[in-house]
Parts: structure tokens; C-alpha cells; sequence
């Protein structure tokens, strides 16, 4: 298990244990975070799992690119550390990592 922390618009915490290979929107769905739609289920095709990644993690997990980069320009707010939390697959390299999710979903 690797610990994550979903921080809310509103600055409310989350953290909780997600198992590794899942991704980083299955963990908040499995573990009833809230503020993520995500209404393709993980298919990288609503951008409703739109979150911010902290610095350092971003260079952990990297920038989006591809289907994810397109996706995202329909994101509400996109920032240069905006990833679709489908899209990040979870490992014990990623232990401690804090998502913002963003506070309008696609």
C-alpha cells in the first residue's frame, strides 16, 4: 500500500492507503474521497479526474502527454502540473504523494 493525500478545493485532507498499479483515481474512489466524477471510469476520456500534482511528485510522475495533454485542454483551470488522476498509475516511488483535485470537473 502507498499512502496519498487528496487535498480539496477547500483545503480539507484526505489521506489514505491505495494499493499499488491501481491508479491515483482509484484510490479516492475506492477510498470515498470526494470532488473526482471521474465519469469514464479511467478511460482518459472526460478529464472528470482533473487534479494538481505538487512539485515534487511532478517530476516523479511527469508531465501529461498524448490522449491525457489533449484532454486537458478542456480541463476547467489547467496548470502546468495538472494531470488526470486515471492516468497515474501508483508505486511505492510515489509514498507520501499530496493531489490538489481541482475544483471545477469537466
Amino acid at each position: 500500500m502507498v499512502t496519498v493525500t487528496y487535498i480539496q478545493p477547500d483545503g480539507a485532507e484526505k489521506t489514505v492507503d491505495v494499493t499499488a498499479g491501481h491508479s491515483v483515481m482509484e484510490g479516492a474512489m475506492k477510498n470515498d474521497v470526494q470532488g473526482f466524477i471521474a465519469e469514464c471510469g479511467g478511460a482518459c476520456s472526460c478529464a472528470t479526474c482533473h487534479g494538481y500534482i505538487d512539485d515534487k511528485w511532478l517530476a516523479i510522475v511527469g508531465k501529461a502527454e498524448d490522449d491525457e495533454a489533449d484532454m486537458l485542454e478542456f480541463a476547467e483551470d489547467a496548470q502546468p502540473n495538472s494531470r488526470l488522476a486515471c492516468q497515474i498509475e501508483v508505486h511505492e516511488g510515489l509514498e507520501g504523494m499530496i493531489v490538489r483535485i481541482a475544483k471545477e470537473q469537466a
